[in-house]
């Protein structure tokens, strides 16, 4: 323990902050060289990326942390209070001792606005100018010496892609860790309204003591925080009462007056940035850049929507393309395994377990989904790290609204075409937690390829092959994904009025430059997101491949003077279970078989196709004929009174079930992962399966009523 005083330390924190696309998390991973480590922050799902660096003159580690990217410090989510939390070491989180602020160099003065905020909670602060090469297309330059005089904190100019600029970056840190009065100039705006100034010190008296340190200017500006960010639709946490009830009172206050809060404090300190804006922001001539030629094109009112939807056909159909070859090698690996494993182990339990278990829970339940992930997270690092995501949420904006929904809410809804569990881990760029509930929840409506299988199998049952009605096929399935895209859209206008009802927060986000993506931030970002997923989805995948196998694996049938066999699948708890489940499943035209395929699907859908396969008994060494001896038994297959099952009626109920039922367990622990809750999961479990017999039942029973079979 160091004595009084000391001013040495083991661990020295510097956090990054910044606007979104300013740069922010290049710099983090120049500075660390991509050997962060990721976690999640204290009770929310944002991740939180830390590293150690080595500055020069300073002794011990310095660790480095990537803030959550916000406009200001105001915050309305529980994910933007990150900000605020992380720069200014609220609880839970540690305070550091210096703050990089990450400014878009073409956007000066509005990432300034950031700039003013971090000064006025009294914290040491080095402004970084990225992207300085990109001022001259802007017809622009910057004067740093006057910009340093206006603010009184280091400003070092910087191209984080480049890496040029870092070792000046990294000098100006070093000085101000080791005299930190060097970043803290103290308050430039000066709120100059008397009342502004009174309500600022009636919300200073109800600051909690922790908050505020024993820090007069820190008070101030915490004050101004709570007056901006506490209304009755925030989502903030840890607040107390009597903040909230003091900030209600002055709102209601300056209201009556017809005074507007957030005006004199937003246009207080954007007054004192654009007085000073001459000084240090000089125009060198008219210029068109780049970023504006081509926003002439991209977001066309007319041709805006149609490039972006070709662009995105592009992108998925290079998901399937491209993931397919490498998902054959993964299926191909564990067959071998299988193979191999079948060959060394004796037949008996440990061998089935092992089999149906390691080879396909986690071969087929969680590792046959990394390409995808890994594939979609590059190409969605790409487009955001270029700028153009940023285009489409404001292209589809006016659209997602309308239906509840935010902007932002689209790209992740488009990939569910491809796999639910990547799609909802895109939800990580909305900014409101509402907003991002409200997508996972209609995300898993999206007719994700793991559907195809069933689709595949019950058409082929409806429309066989060489029926000359070969585009019947096709309808049949584009049917399928336009019905289940109408069914999404309409959950999302129902959930967003009723179960997570709330105002519709208008799209508020900053046009960035378009640029080159920097090629290391996207692989890190990716192989950083896929090994999330295969380590805590496949653990809970890997818990529900056991369980399923359970059931179909016992009671054993015990054989004299040797091993225990494993049950027909009539005596097995999972045959059991399709047996009392079976009357709920009448109504909709099923019997106790497709029953026990429904439940073997509840773990990942495709598995609906072998469990079946498992039940009628088919056995194959070639999986072509195996399928196609399996089509042919549903088509032959019978009930008790000798009628025919899978008529085309029960095979579109089927396919309804299918479509709208949430039958994919990596879904939901992915949903649990996301909220830190069981609540959400098992919501969405409850409201998909609901939704799914009941229109299974309208298809069926009203087919029936219209002379269908």
């Amino acid at each position: 323990m160091s004595a009084p005083g000391a001013t040495a330390r083991a661990v020295r924190r510097v956090a990054i902050a910044g606007n979104p696309n300013t740069g922010k998390t290049t710099l983090f991973n120049q500075l660390s060289g991509a050997r962060g480590k990721v976690g999640n922050y204290p009770g929310v799902t944002v991740e939180r990326h830390v590293a150690s660096v080595t500055l020069p003159g300073i002794d011990g580690a310095v660790e480095l942390m990537d803030v959550p990217g916000t406009y200001s410090l105001s915050a309305r989510s529980r994910e933007e209070q990150l900000a605020i939390q992380a720069v200014a070491g609220l609880h839970p989180l540690e305070r550091p001792d210096l703050v990089v602020c990450v400014v878009d160099a073409t956007q000066l003065v509005r990432n300034l606005y950031l700039v003013l905020q971090l000064i006025e909670l009294g914290l040491p602060l080095v402004v970084a100018l990225n992207m300085t090469d990109r001022l001259e297309e802007t017809g622009q330059s910057i004067d740093v010496k006057a910009l340093e005089q206006e603010l009184g904190v280091p400003c070092v100019a910087i191209v984080a892609a480049k890496k040029q600029g870092l070792d000046a970056l990294k000098e100006a840190l070093a000085r101000v860790l080791l005299e930190p009065a060097r970043g803290k100039p103290g308050w430039r705006f000066e709120p100059d309204e008397a009342l502004l100034v009174a309500d600022m010190k009636a919300v200073e008296k109800e600051l909690p003591a922790d908050w505020v340190a024993g820090e007069p200017e820190r008070a101030r500006a915490l004050a101004l925080w709570a007056l901006l960010s506490l209304d009755e639709t925030d989502e903030l946490g840890g607040i107390p009462p009597g903040l909230r009830t003091v900030v209600a009172k002055r709102r209601k206050f300056a209201e009556v007056a017809g005074r507007s809060l957030d005006e004199e404090i937003i246009q207080g300190r954007y007054g004192w940035l654009d007085a000073r804006a001459k000084l240090f922001l000089k125009e060198t001539g008219a210029a068109t850049s780049t970023t504006d030629k081509i926003d002439r094109v991209l977001l066309h009112p007319v041709l805006g929507f149609p490039i972006f939807l070709a662009l995105m056909t592009l992108v998925f159909q290079a998901l399937f393309v491209g993931a397919e070859p490498f998902i054959g090698l993964i299926e191909t690996g564990f067959g071998w395994l299988g193979e191999r494993l079948a060959a060394l182990l004796p037949p008996g339990l440990f061998a089935d377990f092992v089999n149906t278990v390691v080879v396909e829970g986690v071969g087929n339940g969680v590792l046959v989904f990394l390409p995808q992930i890994l594939m979609l997270f590059l190409f969605m690092g790409i487009l955001e790290d270029s700028g153009y995501m940023a285009r489409v949420a404001f292209l589809m904006d006016r659209v997602m609204r309308a239906l509840g929904l935010h902007g932002r809410a689209f790209v992740p809804m488009l990939s569910g075409y491809a796999c639910a569990v990547p799609a909802i881990l895109a939800t990580r760029t909305m900014e409101r937690q509402r907003d991002r509930l409200l997508t996972m929840l209609v995300v898993p409506l999206m007719t994700c390829s793991a559907r195809l299988p069933v689709y595949g199998l019950l058409i082929a049952a409806i429309v066989p092959v060489g029926s000359g009605l070969p585009f019947a096929q096709g309808a049949l399935l584009a049917g399928m994904y336009l019905f289940a895209t109408l069914v999404a859209l309409a959950a999302a206008a129902v959930l967003g009025r009723t179960v997570l009802k709330g105002p519709r927060v208008p799209l508020l986000l900053e046009m960035p430059p378009y640029r080159m993506p920097h090629g290391p931030s996207v692989v890190h970002l990716m192989w950083e997101k896929s090994r999330v997923f295969v380590r805590e989805a496949g653990t809970v995948i890997l818990a529900c491949t056991i369980g399923m196998w359970l059931l179909l694996s016992f009671p054993r049938t015990h054989v004299a003077d040797g091993p225990s066999a494993p049950p027909a699948i009539t005596e097995s708890y999972g045959g059991k279970l399709g047996q009392t489940l079976e009357p709920a499943l009448e109504p909709l035209g099923f019997d106790w078989k497709i029953g026990v395929g429904l439940i073997g699907a509840f773990a990942a859908r495709e598995v609906f196709v072998s469990t079946m396969a498992v039940v009628y008994g088919i056995e194959s060494d070639d999986e072509a004929q195996g399928e196609l001896a399996l089509r042919e038994r549903l088509s032959a297959e019978t009930r008790p009174d000798g009628t025919r099952l899978f008529t085309p009626l029960v095979c579109l109920s089927l396919m309804v079930f299918f479509a709208l039922a949430c039958q994919c367990m990596s879904t939901l622990a992915v949903v649990k992962r996301e909220t830190a809750s069981y609540r959400w999961p098992a919501f969405l479990f409850t409201y998909m399966t609901a939704l799914a017999w009941l229109a299974s039942f309208a298809v069926y029973q009203g087919g029936r009523l219209l002379g269908f079979e």
